[in-house]
């Protein structure tokens, strides 16, 4: 029986880890000040980091949950290792021969999951070796026809696994592993005649965690008369629970770390089209659906805080298949989609690819376009129900409006909210007070008759120009809109620009300029809300209570942004008259909205059968004229 560690060897190993490190290999910490870091805690689910790790001293603790320790009940915590475990996973880590009391051994059979994650090891080299052999065409060709060559297997650590009942289990014993360890593993399955091999002829993938030591795997069907499911994972062990595993995570999570961003795929090939083209942020779950415990764990490896400082820098891109399994998918996520702090999206190939298939087609360019073309995870889902319905007809809008209204009540991001009603609103025809009444419904549960009425009636007589949306269509956000919280693209920029002329210059824009400007629409929800309070202070235009009154106006979390917009320093060029910048930059704001209009008239008028349709076509060339007129006039022609 082996002996004790001594206690002089764990204090040396304790003094010589660095925790920061071994932490690292969990959660992105960021610095904190001198001498300590932090990040999102490991132990409970937080959206601001209270968890802090001091290197200095070898600890850790979280001012959120208490969880407190060393380097040695961090890894016990994360791991479900005993003491003695962690210990000598560390001295491994750094080369140190630890000695026991009595002169013992280090016991190679010292704990379940030690024993289990080498069995996991050896079963994965013995996989791989067997990819070169005979019997193993199938996978190589299997491999071969999705453009993943030697090399691809190799980074991978694809293997092979024999048809046959026993290969795997002889061999594992034969290196000393016992029969119950290896069903406890879940490489042997416990049948009526005995134990046999798990996986059998089938092309096997290695699941690993973030410090690359295997789990699991998951393996594919090969053959014809193999009567199993597509795809056989390791079942649940005391190193694999599949709702809290992600493939390819150990591959991936310095660049989550490093750019923000993670994509999540729908299978093994997947990840590794996406790995392969460039895209190395990639994971997969591992036979389950996309769930709270993977969240908990993207977001440690994001540093997904919501603050002020780095809400929504994170990139969380969702690829689905667009068949019933792929939006059920869908669903699933954009139901857990606001415990994320980062921003997320979806991607969809065109005809309907996965990365595997798209990059196998079409080229690694087109695995990166696809991420690069993504679209908010809001605006899919708002779009996959208006596709369910008949938008031609008032009875479709109508009842798009009451399935669409229940997605926008749950943003609880207030500019976010305000946005979508007014993209929503555009979208149906609608006036967005009238959207805005059946999202607030929505959001309390009201029935829809009750908002019907009056949303049939908005129908009738169209959107009315520069409406308000009250105050009741979005939830305050803990904190306030901030100037510093902006994009800096270039429509954002001119639509900051000319909300600053308009606050704080108002006698320099002409009052007809102003109410055009303040019908356009904005990219930017945020500023749209300021807009909003502009619309409803026109009476107080360019006197000396205008900016006060357009503060009172706008819900209270966007006051501050008034003031900030408000005070601001314009970027006025040397020597340019202030009369004319102001006037220039909102004329730029109105024209950018009218040659969006018109690009959407363009787009209608070609959609139309002059023939069958003469008065509709006739109607849209009017309003193309006027708008054409009106851009005219602004620019002076």
């Amino acid at each position: 029986m082996a002996g004790l560690i001594r206690r002089n060897d764990i204090d040396e190993v304790r003094s010589r880890v660095n925790i920061a490190d071994i932490v690292g290999d969990y959660v992105t910490l960021k610095g904190a000040g001198v001498g300590s870091l932090k990040g999102l805690c490991p132990f409970h689910d937080e959206r601001s980091p209270s968890f802090h790790v001091r290197p200095q001293v070898g600890r850790y603790h979280c001012f959120g949950c208490g969880e407190d320790g060393d380097v040695f009940s961090f890894i016990q915590q994360m791991d479900h290792a005993t003491f003695t475990e962690a210990v000598e996973r560390m001295a491994a880590r750094i080369g140190f021969e630890l000695h026991y009391e009595d002169g013992g051994q280090a016991n190679s059979d010292h704990g379940n999951r030690a024993r289990i994650l080498a069995a996991n090891q050896a079963a994965a080299e013995f996989f791989v070796a067997q990819l070169g052999a005979p019997d193993a065409e199938l996978a190589r060709i299997f491999l071969g026809e999705r453009a993943f060559d030697a090399v691809a297997a190799q980074r991978f650590g694809l293997g092979f696994a024999p048809k046959s009942f026993s290969a795997l289990g002889t061999h594992l014993k034969s290196r000393g592993f016992t029969e119950l360890e290896l069903v406890t593993a879940g490489l042997l399955s416990q049948g009526d005649r005995g134990v046999y091999d798990r996986f059998r002829g089938r092309l096997v993938w290695p699941i690993r965690d973030v410090t690359g030591q295997t789990l699991g795997f998951g393996a594919r069907r090969l053959l014809e008369d193999d009567k199993g499911p597509k795809y056989l994972n390791t079942p649940e062990t005391p190193v694999y629970h599949k709702s809290s595993v992600l493939y390819g995570l150990d591959l991936a999570k310095r660049d989550i770390s490093r750019g923000r961003q993670v994509v999540v795929v729908e299978g093994y090939t997947d990840v590794m089209a996406c790995h392969l083209a460039g895209i190395t942020t990639a994971v997969a779950t591992c036979g389950t659906s996309f769930g709270v415990d993977h969240i908990k764990v993207i977001r440690r490896m994001l540093g997904d805080v919501d603050n002020a400082d780095t809400r929504g820098l994170g990139e969380v891109v969702f690829t689905f298949d667009p068949d019933d399994a792929g939006q059920k998918a869908a669903s699933r996520a954009f139901g857990e989609e606001q415990r994320f702090a980062a921003q997320t999206y979806v991607a969809v190939a065109p005809d309907g690819l996965d990365p595997c298939d798209l990059r196998l087609n079409r080229g690694d360019d087109a695995v990166r376009r696809l991420i690069d073309t993504k679209k908010p995870m809001f605006e899919f889902m708002i779009r996959r129900v208006l596709d369910a319905h008949n938008l031609d007809t008032v009875e479709g809008r109508v009842a798009a409006l009451r399935a669409a209204a229940p997605v926008v009540a749950g943003i609880r991001d207030q500019s976010l909210n305000v946005g979508y009603i007014r993209t929503l609103a555009r979208w149906l025809g609608l006036d967005p007070t009238e959207v805005s009444r059946a999202v607030a419904a929505a959001r309390t549960g009201t029935p829809a008759q009750s908002f019907a009425q009056g949303t049939v009636q908005g129908l009738a007589q169209g959107p009315a120009q520069g409406s308000g949306i009250p105050e009741a269509a979005g939830v305050a956000r803990e904190r306030g809109a901030s100037i510093t919280d902006l994009p800096n693209d270039l429509a954002t920029r001119l639509e900051r620009d000319a909300l600053m002329a308009l606050l704080q210059h108002p006698e320099a824009v002409s009052v007809e300029l102003a109410h055009r400007a303040a019908q356009v629409l904005y990219a930017n929800p945020s500023l749209a809300v300021v807009r909003d309070g502009i619309v409803g202070s026109m009476d107080a235009w360019a006197t000396s209570s205008w900016l006060d009154r357009v503060i009172a106006e706008v819900p209270l979390p966007f006051a501050g942004l008034v003031k900030e917009l408000g005070v601001a320093p314009m970027p006025v060029k040397e020597g340019q008259e202030l009369e004319l910048y102001c006037t220039g930059v909102t004329s730029a704001l109105v024209d950018r909205d009218l040659s969006r209009r018109k690009a959407e008239l363009l787009g209608q008028l070609q959609r139309v059968d002059g023939v069958a349709e003469p008065e509709r076509s006739r109607e849209l060339q009017r309003e193309l004229l006027r708008i054409e007129q009106e851009r005219r006039a602004l620019r002076g022609d």
